[in-house]
């Protein structure tokens, strides 16, 4: 056990570069130790071979090093306890996660801890019963103590939930333990809505669509050389929007409920606390601006072209004020852009429930066409023709892939502005990105740092006039919405 927990120990201190941990506090190192010592101890219980159970927890500790590392260069932070869950989701959903790590990485993977368990079982002879027993309780007592020392000593310490920081500080066992703990608290959450609708309770109150659209951002920001034909219908709907501008968004590539909980609570990472990372996975009452629309009235209807039980919203959204939840099963085969269901069928459906509807209808649209990864796509010279204003470099197919379902996202919008000027009731449309794309080789080429995303709101019986241009945090653009909605009555 003590061989495994230095093999860890040093290959952390290789491919992580935490704080060393002599200059960590002590109760981290017991964490670790304590941690090292579980796996140990289940490896021994399982396979009785001492040197092989050792070589376990360095195993285990490699496949997280190696997550961390893709996770980082894809989404620019590290790994932390609430993305265990996306190893369920792994198997569930293989395409939205495995590509990243790569179909040959993952085969050459297995066939290592094939070739490793069955070397380990052939060279090594299993204990005896009597030291097999001795063991397993030596150990298990001395992981017991490590954890409890490190429980002890490190139960009062509050985490910064700066991913980074905490994992240079803490390292990875103990942050991971941190995390893990700290999640069973559960935050006061105010409210950003009370009261917020008293003038929308009205006769001829509008119906509203709220379109969360798959990684949409304004790409002329990392490549000027952009075809104008691409986004000329942002152009158009910024020209005519109420408002426009970028948002600050709490995610870079992925992790879309961050985006996603920030838009319907109002609420800022500093309210979560650990929560932050996946606020789908313990807050529960939580008021929303979908609650807000239905105490004034409005019947509440969530679209989203994929499996309600990806991200568990089939369970939260009812808590968040959905009425109803619209996935995959309303769409058809014929409906598919690539992998996913299309913008514009999306719209279509839409369109539906708006020309159904015989009372204010909120709309929020969670998008899919655009998800990628990019890289898994085909592109061609035709493709590059249409898109660019020239020979993009090289190193940009995924950016080719990501402008073509761009191009969709214009008619999506289009569709959804001519379906709410047509109606009889008043209409708004209130359109934003959730984050990056992912393009980690476009973006180091382009040098491009910058997070935010692009938004507007379009009023679809606003009188002539210029448009605003307000930056903001996506956690304030629900507020700005309703504000601008009720200052046009």
């Amino acid at each position: 056990m003590l061989l495994a927990f230095v093999l860890t120990a040093l290959a952390e201190a290789c491919l992580m570069q935490p704080r060393p941990f002599l200059r960590r506090p002590a109760w981290t190192c017991a964490l670790h130790a304590g941690s090292v010592g579980v796996l140990f101890v289940l490896g021994l219980l399982v396979f009785r071979r001492p040197w092989f159970a050792a070589c376990q927890p360095l195993a285990w500790h490699f496949l997280l090093l190696a997550v961390n590392w893709v996770k980082r260069d894809a989404l620019r932070e590290p790994f932390v306890f609430q993305d265990f869950e996306y190893f369920v989701d792994l198997l569930r959903h293989p395409r939205l996660y495995l590509p990243f790590f790569g179909y040959c990485n993952a085969l050459l993977g297995i066939a290592a801890a094939v070739i490793f368990i069955t070397t380990g079982m052939l060279l090594e002879p299993g204990l005896d019963a009597k030291l097999f027993r001795q063991g397993v309780l030596l150990s298990a007592l001395l992981t017991v103590l490590a954890l409890l020392v490190g429980w002890w000593h490190g139960r009062r310490i509050v985490a910064s939930f700066d991913a980074d920081a905490d994992l240079r500080c803490f390292g990875l066992a103990a942050n991971l333990w941190l995390y893990a703990l700290a999640e069973r608290r559960k935050p006061q959450l105010p409210s950003r809505f009370v009261g917020q609708l008293s003038l929308l309770a009205a006769e001829n109150t509008p119906h509203l669509v709220v379109v969360q659209s798959e990684s949409f951002f304004d790409a002329r920001r990392v490549y000027e050389g952009v075809a104008p034909s691409v986004y000329a219908w942002l152009d158009a709907a910024k020209a005519d929007a109420v408002l426009h501008g970028l948002l600050e968004v709490p995610a870079w590539g992925a992790n879309t409920v961050r985006s996603e909980f920030a838009f319907l609570s109002g609420l800022r990472n500093e309210a979560l606390g650990v929560h932050r990372f996946n606020p789908y996975r313990r807050l529960r009452e939580v008021d929303t601006v979908a609650w807000a629309l239905r105490r004034a009235g409005y019947r509440t209807v969530c679209v989203h072209p994929y499996s309600a039980n990806f991200y568990q919203r089939d369970r939260q959204f009812p808590l968040f004020g959905f009425d109803e939840f619209v996935d995959i099963r309303a769409f058809s085969a014929e409906d598919r852009v690539g992998a996913y269901i299309g913008d514009i069928a999306v719209a279509d459906r839409v369109a539906e429930l708006l020309q159904a509807a015989d009372a204010p209808l909120f709309v929020f649209v969670i998008t899919m066409e655009n998800h990628g990864p990019l890289h898994l796509e085909t592109v061609g010279a035709g493709d590059e023709a249409m898109l660019y204003s020239g020979q993009p470099p090289s190193g940009h197919a995924d950016l080719t892939a990501y402008l073509r379902h761009i191009v969709n996202a214009g008619q999506m919008q289009q569709r959804l502005c001519d379906c709410l000027a047509a109606q009889s009731r008043d209409g708004w449309l209130c359109w934003y990105g959730d984050h990056l794309p992912i393009m980690p080789s476009v973006y180091r080429q382009a040098g491009f740092e910058d997070a935010r995303t692009d938004y507007f709101i379009w009023h679809a019986r606003r009188p002539a006039s210029a448009s605003t241009r307000r930056d903001m945090h996506m956690a304030d653009l629900a507020e700005n919405l309703l504000s601008v909605m009720q200052g046009a009555r």
